[in-house]
């Protein structure tokens, strides 16, 4: 799948999904609110880079590919963990919508990412 057809899934799934948030969370809760937001735009982040790595390394050599993958899984790993403490302690977001956030996203996201990379290499490669 292509980065520009990954993007438009995420953001679609996750504009529907932060929708359906905005209905539960009080509008009375805006420091909440903007924690669920900076958790998903993470996660969001997170795996539209990590499709693009994927998918850049996919022709490549296998030492290039599993260095794009590993290297940039530790380089995310340290940006989002960055992104979290600037998060919390400089823009004061609260932590528990922050993390519930975060997580629930990336797992929600990293599943399509690999239900979109299975189906992907299942099929034959003249059709890639």
């Amino acid at each position: 799948m292509s980065l520009l057809r990954y993007s438009t899934l995420v953001l679609l799934v996750a504009a529907a999904t932060l929708a359906a948030v905005g209905l539960v969370v009080p509008a009375a809760a805006p420091a909440s609110r903007a924690a669920i937001l900076f958790g998903a735009v993470l996660a969001i982040l997170n795996t539209l880079a990590a499709h693009a790595l994927a998918s850049w390394s996919e022709s490549r050599s296998t030492q290039a590919f599993f260095g794009a993958v590993l290297g940039g899984m530790l380089g995310r790993m340290g940006l989002m963990l960055a992104a979290v403490v600037l998060g919390v302690l400089l823009l004061d977001l609260p932590r528990l919508p922050l993390v519930v956030s975060l997580l629930s996203y990336y797992t929600l996201f990293l599943a399509m990412e690999l239900t979109v990379q299975h189906r992907h290499t299942r099929r034959p490669a003249e059709t890639r």
